[in-house]
């Protein structure tokens, strides 16, 4: 098998400037039957779930299908000056995986073994395009599960979760991506491979390169392998809780007294008044009382009916309307309301800009009235959920076409602003991508917005990996 081709003296990659079609030659020369130039295959690499797209095609969709194509593909991008958008499923919400003119999208959705699991010692070796709940379907087997579980679980991958560090509705108690992740097998820009990381409990040999990598968003290499954290099925009961409220800062004041109770939900999540109801009508049940907002909490375990009951009493002594199921498929019921929030949002015909903020959980009543002053001050309607568990918000604005309008920029770039005022921050699991760049710095200051593109340069000097998201200007 060679090892790709010479590119110090290969003729065709000598120019200064090769054209589109030298780049895709040299790619379907070197990965025959990997190279993807349809009009289907090309608009679809241009958008993700977001909803928004680039201004062109890229030149061409890479299905790599092992480690080697990546790293072909890598070699290419390198002595071409071509960039490279590394890509899962497509279901981010950032921007951060959709191809423009003149990029190379590489799809890496084809590679999705399971390459090890070991029980005993609670792991599992992946390649980056399973998916998530294909990935613990196969582990259940084991009796072991993947704790990370976003909303996208049934159709986003392992890779580009790790990628945007995701995170889901169980985080509270188990923890997101970043927790979760051992060690990663990643190709950088000139095609070398790395395996970051270690298959140990404990390990704090030299810098954490593998922490470093999670959330990048395929700015410091491409993720090949991950090597998986897990945990074993626990048997025992599972409790749901459904709690209205007479309005959504009264159920947000209350989700912080179940923190502050000490007992710790598997599941907590907040719905508005606006998202309730329109799940409710998207789903064809009863419409809630107008105005009532509603939390979902689940506890799970050997003592989930003990936890149950005192977060029951905890909400009713804050103003809830409570009741309690031991009954796993009413559970599942109940969560479906919250996990159709986006589905409802798309059955409405307009699109989405579905944002992702977080604040400290005591402040999430806070941020709840400042979204209620920005609804106000802009005349939008801002249907917003929360992971009430971590203070993880997704308020969603909903618009008419596919731009984005000023007014609901500028609202936008409110809610980023009263959010960083709370001490929160700009994203919590969907990342930066290209729809919040502008706003980075503003989180992280001059100096060290400035130390993180250094530090993105000494991965990738040429600055060929996702240009234009995250670090750009």
């Amino acid at each position: 098998m060679t090892s790709g081709p010479d590119v110090s003296t290969d003729a065709r990659t000598e120019r200064a400037e090769p054209t589109a079609d030298d780049v895709v030659a040299l790619l379907s020369a070197e990965l025959p039957g990997r190279v993807d130039t349809t009009d289907a295959s090309l608009e679809a690499a241009r958008a993700d779930k977001s909803g928004h797209r680039t201004a062109g095609r890229p030149l061409a969709v890479v299905h790599a299908r092992s480690v080697d194509d990546v790293q072909r593909t890598m070699r290419i991008a390198t002595a071409t000056r071509t960039p490279v958008v590394t890509r899962g499923a497509g279901t981010g919400l950032a921007g951060a995986a959709m191809g423009g003119p003149g990029e190379i999208v590489l799809s890496m959705r084809s590679m999705d073994a399971i390459l090890e699991v070991r029980p005993d010692d609670l792991l599992a070796v992946v390649e980056p395009g399973i998916i998530n709940a294909d990935l613990n379907a196969a582990l259940a087997a084991h009796d072991l599960w993947w704790a990370p579980d976003p909303a996208s679980r049934a159709i986003s991958t392992v890779g580009g979760n790790i990628a945007t560090g995701a995170g889901g509705l169980l985080c509270a108690k188990y923890g997101v991506v970043r927790d979760a992740v051992l060690g990663v097998d990643i190709v950088l820009a000139d095609g070398r491979l790395l395996r970051l990381g270690h298959r140990t409990v404990k390990g704090v040999t030299g810098l954490d390169l593998t922490s470093l990598v999670i959330g990048s968003e395929g700015t410091l290499g491409v993720v090949v392998g991950a090597t998986l954290k897990l945990r074993r099925l626990v048997p025992g009961d599972v409790c749901t809780i459904a709690a209205t409220f007479r309005d959504v800062q009264s159920a947000a004041r209350a989700s912080a007294a179940v923190t502050a109770s000490g007992v710790q939900p598997a599941i907590m999540e907040l719905m508005d008044a606006t998202s309730l109801a329109s799940t409710h009508s998207y789903l064809g049940i009863p419409a809630p009382t107008p105005g009532a907002a509603q939390l979902i909490v689940q506890t799970d375990g050997p003592a989930a009916g003990a936890e149950a009951e005192v977060i029951g009493a905890t909400l009713a002594a804050n103003g809830g309307t409570v009741r309690v199921s031991r009954d796993r498929a009413e559970g599942e019921r109940l969560l479906t309301i919250r996990r159709s929030m986006h589905p409802a949002m798309e059955a409405r015909g307009k699109t989405t800009l579905i944002e992702d903020v977080s604040v400290p959980r005591s402040a999430l009543a806070a941020m709840f009235g400042e979204i209620a002053r920005i609804e106000r001050e802009y005349d939008v309607t801002i249907p917003t959920v929360a992971h009430a568990g971590d203070g993880n918000l997704h308020p969603n604005f909903t618009f008419d076409g596919e731009e984005v309008p000023d007014h609901i920029w500028a609202a936008a770039d409110a809610l980023f602003r009263a959010a960083l005022a709370l001490d929160g921050t700009l994203t919590g699991e969907h990342g930066i991508g290209t729809l919040k760049r502008r706003w980075l710095a503003d989180e992280l200051g001059d100096d060290q917005w400035a130390l993180q593109r250094d530090i993105a340069r000494v991965f990738d000097p040429l600055g060929i990996l996702n240009p234009g998201k995250v670090f750009a200007p």
